[in-house]
């Protein structure tokens, strides 16, 4: 994720945190042609001089309601609608499944909204409704777990699903001391962003450097909290020799962290991945996490509204290479697929995680 012009985060704003892994990212690893999403392919010009539209109605669909992450994530969202002097409109499921957000996007076209941002829970399931909603005429962003590019005419994501995964990996060979077993745990089978970054850890721990590390497998709980605690607690009752247990959603790793603390798990197993600072606090001061990694969660719902106002200005087509202004958060350009990526990652341990409130 390329990003020409970043503030780094500070203490109480973070502007684009987190170290290389988030909750619920997304991939391009599918995106076909390198000139931009599939608005680009249309044919349509840019008119970067283009004055932003006032009144734009731009709807925020997340993977799914009273998620923590995602709840940050819109929040952002509907800062930036506030600055563009548009509607914001927030809906959702209440379960991250592959197909719960149709019905969602179909009642959006309805409604005749002018953007439609969404952090698509299978990259294929929401396409069909995503390009209705385009022959509509209503422009379509992905963040944080992308659709495929045929559907959605810009990416915004986190950080590059290369980093991210390299990260996780660092991260799991640093607290296993080099050698052992890891695990995964991760929200749900069809995760966009969650199976991109995965298979950057298999490929990386591939590598000479990490031959003494094992993954012994990945487990599923599917972005909901009670599931992951029971699959945290089934993998360390599985592989008594566990090291690690890597979970790169914040649902997964607030869980897992929570099993661990109270368990006599403590202190033998390392829980890392990608959290929320405010949720993981208690479990980096009581010495269960030692460090794990994210961005500002909220950076990325405020950098999608901007970039939907620009599709809807006609300042910017989804094409490689084009350039907007995004706030304060400054001035991106789009890279290849139509991706425009917020920013690096944070690393979050004891010595800093006080700097941050999300």
């Amino acid at each position: 994720m390329l990003r020409t012009h970043h503030r780094l985060l500070t203490a109480a704003s973070a502007s684009l945190l987190v170290l290389g892994l988030a909750a619920c990212g997304g991939t391009t690893k599918d995106s076909a042609s390198s000139d931009g999403g599939a608005a680009a392919q249309t044919g349509a010009s840019a008119d970067p001089n283009a004055k932003t539209k006032e009144g734009l109605k731009i709807a925020f669909l997340p993977k799914q309601l009273n998620n923590p992450y995602s709840d940050v994530e819109t929040s952002g969202g509907k800062v930036a609608v506030g600055e563009l002097k548009g509607e914001y409109k927030l809906v959702g499921p209440n379960d991250a499944s592959a197909s719960s957000q149709v019905s969602y996007i179909n009642t959006l076209i309805q409604q005749q909204q002018d953007v439609i941002v969404v952090a698509a829970n299978d990259p294929n399931a929401v396409c069909p409704s995503l390009n209705q909603a385009r022959q509509a005429k209503i422009k379509v962003v992905s963040f944080d777990s992308d659709a495929s590019k045929d559907c959605r005419d810009a990416f915004i994501n986190q950080a590059t699903t290369q980093g991210i995964g390299e990260s996780l990996v660092k991260m799991a060979n640093e607290l296993a001391g080099g050698e052992g077993e890891i695990a995964i745990l991760s929200a749900t089978p069809n995760a966009t962003n969650q199976n991109a970054w995965i298979e950057v850890m298999k490929k990386e721990l591939a590598k000479p450097e990490y031959s003494k590390l094992k993954l012994v497998k990945t487990a599923y709980g599917n972005d909901d909290d009670q599931k992951s605690f029971q699959e945290a607690q089934g993998l360390l009752q599985s592989y008594p020799k566990l090291k690690v247990i890597v979970s790169p959603t914040t649902v997964g790793i607030a869980a897992a962290s929570r099993y661990v603390s109270s368990s006599n798990y403590k202190g033998k197993v390392a829980i890392t991945g990608l959290g929320l600072p405010n949720q993981m606090r208690e479990y980096v001061k009581d010495g269960t996490v030692k460090k794990f990694a994210l961005w500002n969660p909220a950076d990325i719902g405020y950098l999608a509204a901007y970039a939907g106002a620009a599709l809807a200005s006609g300042q910017i087509t989804g094409r490689q290479g084009e350039k907007f202004t995004a706030g304060k958060l400054g001035e991106y350009t789009i890279g290849a697929d139509g991706e425009i990526v917020l920013g690096p990652p944070t690393e979050f341990t004891a010595q800093n995680i006080d700097q941050f409130n999300f």
